[in-house]
Protein backbone atom coordinates (compact mmCIF):
# COMPACT_ATOMS: atom_id res chain seq x y z
CA UNK A 1 0.00 0.00 0.00
CA UNK A 2 2.64 2.53 0.84
CA UNK A 3 4.41 1.88 -2.54
CA UNK A 4 1.56 3.81 -4.20
CA UNK A 5 2.27 7.21 -2.00
CA UNK A 6 3.91 9.69 -3.59
CA UNK A 7 6.28 12.57 -2.06
CA UNK A 8 4.72 15.88 -0.76
CA UNK A 9 6.56 18.94 -1.73
CA UNK A 10 8.89 20.63 1.22
CA UNK A 11 7.34 23.14 3.23
CA UNK A 12 9.30 26.20 2.11
CA UNK A 13 9.45 27.78 5.57
CA UNK A 14 10.89 24.34 7.34
CA UNK A 15 13.26 24.28 4.18
CA UNK A 16 14.43 28.35 5.06
CA UNK A 17 14.62 26.79 8.96
CA UNK A 18 16.77 24.43 8.03
CA UNK A 19 18.80 26.58 5.72
CA UNK A 20 19.66 28.87 8.19
CA UNK A 21 20.92 26.75 10.73
CA UNK A 22 23.28 25.30 7.92
CA UNK A 23 24.65 28.79 7.17
CA UNK A 24 27.93 29.15 8.83
CA UNK A 25 27.89 33.37 9.11
CA UNK A 26 27.57 34.52 12.62
CA UNK A 27 26.05 37.59 10.97
CA UNK A 28 22.99 35.66 9.53
CA UNK A 29 19.46 37.23 9.96
CA UNK A 30 16.60 35.04 9.71
CA UNK A 31 13.42 36.64 9.20
CA UNK A 32 11.70 33.40 8.05
CA UNK A 33 9.92 31.42 10.69
CA UNK A 34 6.64 32.96 12.15
CA UNK A 35 7.03 33.41 15.83
CA UNK A 36 8.03 36.12 17.86
CA UNK A 37 11.33 36.60 19.25
CA UNK A 38 12.89 39.27 21.39
CA UNK A 39 15.96 41.22 21.13
CA UNK A 40 17.95 38.54 22.13
CA UNK A 41 16.78 36.03 19.48
CA UNK A 42 14.52 34.39 22.38
CA UNK A 43 10.65 32.99 22.29
CA UNK A 44 10.55 33.77 26.18
CA UNK A 45 7.14 32.46 28.07
CA UNK A 46 5.46 34.94 29.28
CA UNK A 47 5.37 36.00 32.92
CA UNK A 48 1.99 35.72 33.50
CA UNK A 49 1.99 32.05 31.90
CA UNK A 50 4.58 30.53 33.89
CA UNK A 51 2.68 32.01 36.84
CA UNK A 52 -0.54 29.79 35.86
CA UNK A 53 1.46 27.02 35.50
CA UNK A 54 2.99 27.07 38.46
CA UNK A 55 -0.24 27.56 40.26
CA UNK A 56 -1.56 24.69 37.76
CA UNK A 57 1.43 22.38 38.76
CA UNK A 58 0.24 22.86 42.48
CA UNK A 59 -3.43 23.02 42.27
CA UNK A 60 -4.42 20.69 39.60
CA UNK A 61 -5.62 17.19 40.44
CA UNK A 62 -6.85 15.21 37.70
CA UNK A 63 -5.94 14.79 34.22
CA UNK A 64 -8.91 13.89 33.27
CA UNK A 65 -10.91 14.82 29.70
CA UNK A 66 -12.87 17.95 30.35
CA UNK A 67 -15.74 17.39 27.58
CA UNK A 68 -15.62 17.35 23.16
CA UNK A 69 -15.28 21.40 23.01
CA UNK A 70 -13.19 21.56 25.66
CA UNK A 71 -13.46 23.50 29.16
CA UNK A 72 -17.01 25.97 28.85
CA UNK A 73 -14.99 28.27 30.90
CA UNK A 74 -12.73 28.69 28.39
CA UNK A 75 -14.39 29.40 25.84
CA UNK A 76 -17.02 31.70 28.05
CA UNK A 77 -13.48 33.95 28.40
CA UNK A 78 -12.21 33.34 25.16
CA UNK A 79 -15.49 34.93 23.55
CA UNK A 80 -15.54 37.84 26.27
CA UNK A 81 -11.72 38.54 24.75
CA UNK A 82 -12.56 38.39 20.80
CA UNK A 83 -16.28 39.47 20.97
CA UNK A 84 -16.89 41.75 23.78
CA UNK A 85 -20.31 42.57 24.01
CA UNK A 86 -20.93 43.00 20.51
CA UNK A 87 -23.11 40.03 20.13
CA UNK A 88 -25.39 38.29 22.51
CA UNK A 89 -23.72 34.84 24.04
CA UNK A 90 -27.27 33.01 22.87
CA UNK A 91 -25.70 33.36 19.45
CA UNK A 92 -22.38 31.98 19.47
CA UNK A 93 -20.57 28.57 19.99
CA UNK A 94 -17.53 27.62 20.35
CA UNK A 95 -15.43 24.51 20.70
CA UNK A 96 -11.47 24.17 21.83
CA UNK A 97 -8.98 23.39 19.23
CA UNK A 98 -5.50 22.25 18.71
CA UNK A 99 -4.44 25.65 18.10
CA UNK A 100 -5.65 28.17 15.84
CA UNK A 101 -4.80 26.11 12.72
CA UNK A 102 -7.12 23.42 14.16
CA UNK A 103 -9.98 25.76 14.45
CA UNK A 104 -9.25 27.09 10.62
CA UNK A 105 -9.35 23.21 10.21
CA UNK A 106 -12.49 22.28 12.10
CA UNK A 107 -14.32 25.51 10.43
CA UNK A 108 -13.71 24.55 6.93
CA UNK A 109 -14.92 20.72 7.93
CA UNK A 110 -17.87 22.75 9.23
CA UNK A 111 -18.17 24.49 5.94
CA UNK A 112 -18.03 20.97 4.04
CA UNK A 113 -21.21 19.41 6.13
CA UNK A 114 -22.95 22.69 6.04
CA UNK A 115 -22.45 23.17 2.22
CA UNK A 116 -20.50 20.78 0.34
CA UNK A 117 -20.97 23.35 -2.81
CA UNK A 118 -19.52 26.16 -1.19
CA UNK A 119 -16.22 27.73 -2.65
CA UNK A 120 -13.64 29.31 -0.46
CA UNK A 121 -12.54 32.85 -1.55
CA UNK A 122 -9.39 33.99 0.20
CA UNK A 123 -7.16 37.11 -0.36
CA UNK A 124 -4.17 37.08 -2.56
CA UNK A 125 -1.52 36.54 -0.77
CA UNK A 126 -2.70 34.42 2.03
CA UNK A 127 -1.27 32.36 4.72
CA UNK A 128 -0.17 29.11 2.91
CA UNK A 129 -1.50 26.62 5.17
CA UNK A 130 -4.92 27.94 4.47
CA UNK A 131 -4.83 26.61 0.70
CA UNK A 132 -2.88 23.66 1.77
CA UNK A 133 -5.63 22.22 3.80
CA UNK A 134 -8.21 23.47 1.52
CA UNK A 135 -6.84 21.78 -1.01
CA UNK A 136 -5.76 18.58 0.80
CA UNK A 137 -9.88 19.17 1.68
CA UNK A 138 -10.86 18.95 -1.66
CA UNK A 139 -12.43 22.69 -0.79
CA UNK A 140 -12.26 24.74 -4.57
CA UNK A 141 -10.89 28.06 -3.77
CA UNK A 142 -11.06 31.07 -6.00
CA UNK A 143 -8.60 34.19 -4.94
CA UNK A 144 -9.79 37.78 -4.58
CA UNK A 145 -7.01 40.85 -4.83
CA UNK A 146 -5.60 42.02 -1.81
CA UNK A 147 -1.79 43.03 -1.73
CA UNK A 148 -1.01 46.05 -3.89
CA UNK A 149 3.02 45.66 -4.47
CA UNK A 150 3.83 48.95 -5.90
CA UNK A 151 1.95 50.60 -2.83
CA UNK A 152 2.49 48.02 0.04
CA UNK A 153 -1.11 49.02 0.69
CA UNK A 154 -4.25 46.97 0.06
CA UNK A 155 -5.92 47.00 -3.73
CA UNK A 156 -9.30 47.54 -1.82
CA UNK A 157 -10.91 47.93 -5.00
CA UNK A 158 -9.83 45.21 -6.92
CA UNK A 159 -10.76 43.62 -3.56
CA UNK A 160 -14.14 44.77 -3.42
CA UNK A 161 -14.66 43.87 -7.18
CA UNK A 162 -13.73 40.52 -6.15
CA UNK A 163 -15.70 39.59 -3.40
CA UNK A 164 -18.78 40.85 -4.72
CA UNK A 165 -18.51 37.88 -7.37
CA UNK A 166 -18.77 34.95 -4.61
CA UNK A 167 -22.53 33.33 -4.60
CA UNK A 168 -24.55 32.64 -1.73
CA UNK A 169 -23.50 30.18 0.70
CA UNK A 170 -19.75 30.99 -0.26
CA UNK A 171 -16.68 31.56 2.35
CA UNK A 172 -14.91 34.48 2.26
CA UNK A 173 -12.11 34.37 4.16
CA UNK A 174 -10.62 37.07 5.80
CA UNK A 175 -7.92 37.85 8.42
CA UNK A 176 -8.74 39.59 11.38
CA UNK A 177 -5.55 41.58 12.12
CA UNK A 178 -2.12 41.80 11.38
CA UNK A 179 -2.20 40.35 7.80
CA UNK A 180 -0.40 37.35 7.32
CA UNK A 181 1.87 37.66 5.25
CA UNK A 182 1.32 40.92 3.99
CA UNK A 183 0.91 43.37 7.04
CA UNK A 184 -1.38 45.64 5.20
CA UNK A 185 -4.32 46.12 6.59
CA UNK A 186 -8.24 47.41 6.12
CA UNK A 187 -9.36 50.40 7.58
CA UNK A 188 -12.83 50.66 9.72
CA UNK A 189 -14.56 52.52 6.91
CA UNK A 190 -13.14 49.70 4.33
CA UNK A 191 -14.20 47.06 7.17
CA UNK A 192 -17.62 48.24 6.96
CA UNK A 193 -17.57 48.27 2.56
CA UNK A 194 -16.60 44.78 2.83
CA UNK A 195 -19.41 43.52 5.07
CA UNK A 196 -21.98 45.26 3.23
CA UNK A 197 -20.53 43.44 -0.01
CA UNK A 198 -20.66 40.08 1.83
CA UNK A 199 -24.33 40.63 2.94
CA UNK A 200 -25.55 41.91 -0.72
CA UNK A 201 -23.94 38.56 -2.26
CA UNK A 202 -25.35 36.21 0.53
CA UNK A 203 -21.64 35.01 1.27
CA UNK A 204 -20.41 33.73 5.00
CA UNK A 205 -17.37 35.91 6.62
CA UNK A 206 -14.63 33.37 8.14
CA UNK A 207 -12.23 35.08 10.17
CA UNK A 208 -9.07 33.73 11.07
CA UNK A 209 -8.00 35.70 14.20
CA UNK A 210 -4.24 34.55 14.76
CA UNK A 211 -2.54 37.72 16.11
CA UNK A 212 -5.21 39.99 18.63
CA UNK A 213 -3.13 41.94 20.66
CA UNK A 214 -0.05 42.27 18.44
CA UNK A 215 -1.58 45.55 16.01
CA UNK A 216 -2.91 47.86 17.41
CA UNK A 217 -3.91 46.63 20.84
CA UNK A 218 -5.98 44.13 22.22
CA UNK A 219 -9.54 45.71 21.90
CA UNK A 220 -8.88 47.58 18.55
CA UNK A 221 -7.29 44.36 16.69
CA UNK A 222 -10.90 42.72 17.89
CA UNK A 223 -12.79 45.20 16.15
CA UNK A 224 -13.02 44.45 12.84
CA UNK A 225 -14.43 41.21 13.91
CA UNK A 226 -16.72 42.20 16.35
CA UNK A 227 -18.02 44.13 13.64
CA UNK A 228 -18.17 41.75 11.16
CA UNK A 229 -20.03 39.53 13.71
CA UNK A 230 -22.77 41.85 14.71
CA UNK A 231 -23.25 43.14 11.12
CA UNK A 232 -23.66 39.69 9.50
CA UNK A 233 -25.76 36.91 9.28
CA UNK A 234 -23.47 33.87 10.10
CA UNK A 235 -20.07 34.42 10.94
CA UNK A 236 -16.83 32.00 11.63
CA UNK A 237 -14.27 32.40 14.08
CA UNK A 238 -11.29 30.75 14.01
CA UNK A 239 -8.54 32.22 17.09
CA UNK A 240 -5.56 31.20 18.09
CA UNK A 241 -3.59 31.93 21.68
CA UNK A 242 -0.22 31.07 20.46
CA UNK A 243 1.11 34.29 19.65
CA UNK A 244 -0.29 36.58 22.30
CA UNK A 245 -0.06 34.36 25.05
CA UNK A 246 3.30 33.07 23.70
CA UNK A 247 2.44 28.95 24.06
CA UNK A 248 2.81 28.30 20.62
CA UNK A 249 3.93 24.32 21.90
CA UNK A 250 0.32 23.86 23.64
CA UNK A 251 -1.40 24.22 20.56
CA UNK A 252 -4.16 26.47 22.25
CA UNK A 253 -7.01 27.65 19.54
CA UNK A 254 -10.99 28.00 19.61
CA UNK A 255 -13.65 27.78 16.91
CA UNK A 256 -16.51 29.62 17.45
CA UNK A 257 -19.69 30.61 15.08
CA UNK A 258 -22.27 33.41 15.65
CA UNK A 259 -25.90 33.31 13.92
CA UNK A 260 -28.32 35.88 14.43
CA UNK A 261 -30.81 33.27 14.32
CA UNK A 262 -30.05 31.93 17.99
CA UNK A 263 -32.26 29.12 17.22
CA UNK A 264 -29.54 27.83 15.33
CA UNK A 265 -27.12 27.47 18.46
CA UNK A 266 -28.12 24.02 19.37
CA UNK A 267 -27.61 22.11 16.60
CA UNK A 268 -24.13 24.32 15.60
CA UNK A 269 -22.73 23.77 19.01
CA UNK A 270 -23.93 19.95 18.91
CA UNK A 271 -21.86 19.87 15.45
CA UNK A 272 -18.58 21.39 16.27
CA UNK A 273 -18.35 19.09 19.04
CA UNK A 274 -19.38 16.07 17.02
CA UNK A 275 -16.43 17.12 14.45
CA UNK A 276 -14.05 17.54 17.76
CA UNK A 277 -14.90 13.98 18.03
CA UNK A 278 -14.07 12.77 14.49
CA UNK A 279 -10.84 14.10 14.50
CA UNK A 280 -8.92 13.96 17.96
CA UNK A 281 -12.02 13.69 20.47
CA UNK A 282 -11.23 15.45 23.12
CA UNK A 283 -9.11 18.71 22.49
CA UNK A 284 -6.02 19.53 24.40
CA UNK A 285 -6.71 21.19 28.24
CA UNK A 286 -2.64 22.54 29.31
CA UNK A 287 -2.43 25.61 27.26
CA UNK A 288 -6.55 26.41 27.82
CA UNK A 289 -6.31 25.94 31.10
CA UNK A 290 -3.44 28.51 31.01
CA UNK A 291 -5.41 30.84 29.23
CA UNK A 292 -8.73 31.14 31.00
CA UNK A 293 -6.33 31.21 34.66
CA UNK A 294 -4.56 34.60 32.86
CA UNK A 295 -7.98 36.16 31.82
CA UNK A 296 -9.85 34.73 34.92
CA UNK A 297 -7.35 37.05 37.25
CA UNK A 298 -7.45 39.95 37.84
CA UNK A 299 -3.45 40.32 38.52
CA UNK A 300 -2.16 38.06 36.06
CA UNK A 301 -4.23 39.61 32.83
CA UNK A 302 -3.00 42.91 33.88
CA UNK A 303 0.97 41.65 33.91
CA UNK A 304 -0.08 39.50 30.74
CA UNK A 305 -1.79 42.56 29.28
CA UNK A 306 1.18 44.90 30.27
CA UNK A 307 3.91 42.52 28.52
CA UNK A 308 1.85 42.12 24.91
CA UNK A 309 1.55 45.77 25.04
CA UNK A 310 5.85 46.00 25.21
CA UNK A 311 5.69 42.97 22.81
CA UNK A 312 3.49 45.21 20.66
CA UNK A 313 5.06 48.82 21.11
CA UNK A 314 8.45 46.93 20.49
CA UNK A 315 7.40 45.43 17.12
CA UNK A 316 6.10 48.98 16.12
CA UNK A 317 9.11 50.71 17.01
CA UNK A 318 11.20 48.25 15.23
CA UNK A 319 8.99 49.13 11.96
CA UNK A 320 9.25 52.69 12.15
CA UNK A 321 13.10 52.28 12.78
CA UNK A 322 13.08 50.33 9.30
CA UNK A 323 11.16 52.96 7.54
CA UNK A 324 13.03 55.65 9.18
CA UNK A 325 16.88 53.83 7.81
CA UNK A 326 15.26 53.02 4.44
CA UNK A 327 14.22 57.11 3.99
CA UNK A 328 17.67 57.87 4.79
CA UNK A 329 19.63 55.78 2.57
CA UNK A 330 17.17 55.81 -0.22
CA UNK A 331 16.14 59.31 -0.38
CA UNK A 332 12.77 58.67 -0.23
CA UNK A 333 9.41 57.27 0.92
CA UNK A 334 8.77 54.95 -0.89
CA UNK A 335 9.45 52.07 2.22
CA UNK A 336 7.45 54.22 4.69
CA UNK A 337 4.66 51.32 4.31
CA UNK A 338 6.69 49.56 6.67
CA UNK A 339 5.80 51.84 9.49
CA UNK A 340 2.40 51.44 8.42
CA UNK A 341 1.80 47.87 8.43
CA UNK A 342 1.24 46.10 11.14
CA UNK A 343 1.79 42.68 13.30
CA UNK A 344 4.77 40.58 13.15
CA UNK A 345 5.05 40.34 9.07
CA UNK A 346 5.25 42.59 6.29
CA UNK A 347 5.71 41.93 2.66
CA UNK A 348 8.69 43.78 1.20
CA UNK A 349 6.82 43.12 -2.79
CA UNK A 350 9.93 42.28 -4.48
CA UNK A 351 11.22 39.25 -6.60
CA UNK A 352 12.16 35.89 -5.11
CA UNK A 353 15.64 36.91 -7.20
CA UNK A 354 15.71 39.27 -5.31
CA UNK A 355 15.37 37.71 -2.22
CA UNK A 356 17.79 34.97 -2.85
CA UNK A 357 20.47 38.01 -3.20
CA UNK A 358 19.59 38.90 0.27
CA UNK A 359 20.16 35.73 1.46
CA UNK A 360 23.78 34.70 -0.92
CA UNK A 361 25.25 38.03 -0.19
CA UNK A 362 23.74 39.22 2.89
CA UNK A 363 22.58 36.34 4.59
CA UNK A 364 19.63 37.91 5.09
CA UNK A 365 16.68 35.09 5.52
CA UNK A 366 12.99 35.21 4.24
CA UNK A 367 10.19 33.54 2.37
CA UNK A 368 10.64 33.82 -1.00
CA UNK A 369 7.61 35.85 -1.30
CA UNK A 370 9.56 38.37 0.54
CA UNK A 371 7.73 37.96 3.72
CA UNK A 372 9.60 38.98 6.50
CA UNK A 373 9.27 38.84 10.20
CA UNK A 374 9.65 42.07 11.85
CA UNK A 375 10.22 40.51 15.07
CA UNK A 376 13.51 38.40 13.73
CA UNK A 377 14.61 42.29 13.79
CA UNK A 378 16.53 44.53 16.50
CA UNK A 379 18.21 47.53 16.85
CA UNK A 380 21.88 46.14 15.60
CA UNK A 381 20.06 44.14 12.84
CA UNK A 382 18.25 46.94 11.42
CA UNK A 383 20.59 49.58 9.94
CA UNK A 384 22.31 45.99 8.08
CA UNK A 385 18.82 44.77 6.78
CA UNK A 386 17.96 48.41 5.51
CA UNK A 387 21.78 48.60 3.76
CA UNK A 388 21.09 44.78 2.36
CA UNK A 389 17.64 45.85 0.75
CA UNK A 390 19.06 49.19 -1.03
CA UNK A 391 22.06 46.94 -1.86
CA UNK A 392 20.53 44.07 -3.93
CA UNK A 393 18.36 47.02 -5.47
CA UNK A 394 14.68 46.60 -4.03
Amino acid sequence: MFDTLKAQPADKILALMQAFKDDPREDKIDLGVGVYKDAHGNTPIMRAVKAAEKRLWEEETTKAYTGLAGDPLFSERMISLVLGDAVSRETVSAVATPGGTGAVRQGFDLVKMANPDAVVHVSDPTWPNHLSILKHMGLPVVPYRYFDSETGGVDFTGMIADIAQSKPGDIVLLHGCCHNPTGANLTQGQWTQVIETINSVGAVPMIDLAYQGFGDGLEADAGPTRQVAKSCPETIIAASCSKNFGIYRERTGILMTVAQDSGTRTVTQGTLAYLNRQNYSFPPDHGARLVLMVLGDEGLRADWEAELEEVRTGMLELRQMLADELRTLSGSDRFAFLGQHRGMFSRLGCSPEKVEKLRAEHGIYMVGDSRMNIAGLNRDTVPRLAKAIIDVGI
